[in-house]
This record gives structure tokens, sequence and C-alpha cells, in this order.
């Protein structure tokens, strides 16, 4: 680059940052402006709608931003809003209500009344009944069947016969069967190549037999 070439750059250049440093304020007064032009100042006066009497405690909430009012004890409220902005009023048994907040507004306030209607809610109906009478009372308190607690529950289920009735139902476990198992070999071991003794004949096994029976083993659990 020659020379004189390199002087019309330089000169360039500061003739550019002197029209930024010129009109740059002037750029940023006019974006405040505009800013300042669509904020808004909304205030007003919230009433119901059949006795036209004040209510305090509405919630005023901004559609789209984390941004919201409360009505005071009067009824009044006054909330900073943008032009265009869609607000809504809540209250508890009123019926919520939505209001577009003009683009077109002159200035930057903005007064309204908004009524409320209520929004009844139907409950099932109670009815109310007279005290018993000492007899009536004596009479339903004798013939209420109440249920079992958990300790009664706990105490049928570990009865000597409701565990015999449980144990039947109950599958064996790995350590019952492997010695199930064990035992079965070891008994067919014994008797390799005679016949084994028959039970019919002994008595101890009768006296099994005689003791399962007076405890009820061979009763039908559905009893």
């Amino acid at each position: 680059m020659n020379p004189k070439t390199k002087r019309n750059t330089d000169r360039m250049k500061k003739t550019l940052l002197y029209i930024l440093l010129i009109t740059g304020p002037l750029i940023t007064n006019a974006q405040f402006d505009r800013l300042k032009d669509s904020v808004v100042q909304v205030y007003g006066f919230v009433m119901t709608s059949d006795s036209l009497v004040g209510m305090p405690g509405v919630t005023i909430s901004v559609k789209g931003r984390n941004q919201g009012a409360f009505s005071n004890d009067q009824g009044v409220f006054s909330i900073p809003l943008l032009k265009g902005d869609v607000i809504e009023f809540t209250s508890i048994g009123y019926k919520p209500v939505i209001v577009n907040i003009p683009r077109d507004i002159p200035g930057n306030q903005y007064s309204m009344i908004q009524l409320m209607v209520s929004d009844p809610q139907y409950l099932p109906a109670t009815i109310i009944k007279p005290r018993p009478t000492r007899e009536q009372f004596e009479r339903d308190f004798v013939n209420t069947t109440v249920p079992d607690d958990d300790i009664e529950i706990a105490r049928q289920n570990t009865e000597a016969a409701k565990r015999r009735i449980l144990l039947r139902g109950l599958p064996s476990d790995a350590r019952e069967a492997s010695n199930y198992y064990l035992k079965q070999s070891a008994q067919k071991y014994s008797y390799l190549g005679q016949a084994p003794p028959q039970n019919i004949f002994n008595p101890l096994a009768w006296a099994d037999f005689i003791k399962a029976w007076k405890n009820g083993d061979f009763k039908n659990s559905n009893n």
C-alpha cells in the first residue's frame, strides 16, 4: 500500500469514528424515547357486578410474563405495563376476566373500572339430623360392629391353627426343599436292597396322627 492510499484510509476511519460519536447519543436517546412511550401505568378499581362493592385481594397477572399485582382493601390497584399487554383478573368465587391494553393509548397513564361476575360452586347437599336420644345411642353403640385393629389381626394370624393352615399352602423355600431331598435320599439308601417298613404298623406314626387330628390339622381351611 502506497503512502497516499494509506493516508486516505486513515482519514476515512477518522471520519466514520467522528460520525459514530455524534450520532450514537442521538440513536440511544431515540430508543429510550420509544421504550418510555411504550410503558403505561394502569390503575383502576375492581368491583362486584351485582352490588358494585370494591373487591380486595383480586389478582391482576400479566400474560406471558412473571408480573402481577393485587387490589387493596378498597379494590384499588396499580401496575406498570407495556402497551398491548394482556392482563387477567382472577378471584376465588368469580369468573376470570381477560383485558387487552390498547396499543394506541395517548400518554403513559390508563385508568379502568373492572366488574367481576360471581361464579358459585354447588356443593353436595348436607343433611343435618337431630341428636339421638340416650336409648338410641345405647342401642347403636352396642350393635355397632367395630372392625379389628392391626393388633387383633396380628394376634389372629399368629394362632397355632392359623399358622398350620398357612404352612400347608406356602411353598417350600430352598433350604426346606434341599433338606427334604437329602432326607428322602438318606432313607432310600438306608433301605437299599430291602423293602422299607410300613408306617401303618409304626406306633410313633399313629401317635403323630392322633396328635395332629386333635390339633385340627385335618380340618377344612374354609371352616
